[in-house]
């Protein structure tokens, strides 16, 4: 499984999203949209943050810690 964050270099939610992963085990890379432009566009990417799981928005804006469970509990 491919998880990425991908959210701007001020986004507020960003470190929470990474705490809550790590929490879940569940190994992510960070993308800052001021360094992947291409990202922005294939994803018409508005607001930080986002997560993307094989390459698809799972989540636009920072998900809920239960969301977060569920959705990896199902995958």
């Amino acid at each position: 499984m491919n998880v990425k964050i991908v959210a701007t270099k001020s986004c507020s939610h960003c470190l929470s999203l990474q705490h809550e992963l790590n929490d879940l085990g569940i190994p992510f890379e960070v993308l800052f949209v001021e360094e992947h432009p291409d990202v922005v566009v294939t994803h018409s990417i508005r607001h930080s943050p986002n997560l993307l799981v094989n390459n698809e928005i799972i989540f636009r804006g920072q998900p809920t810690p239960l969301e977060l469970r569920q959705f990896f509990n199902r995958v």
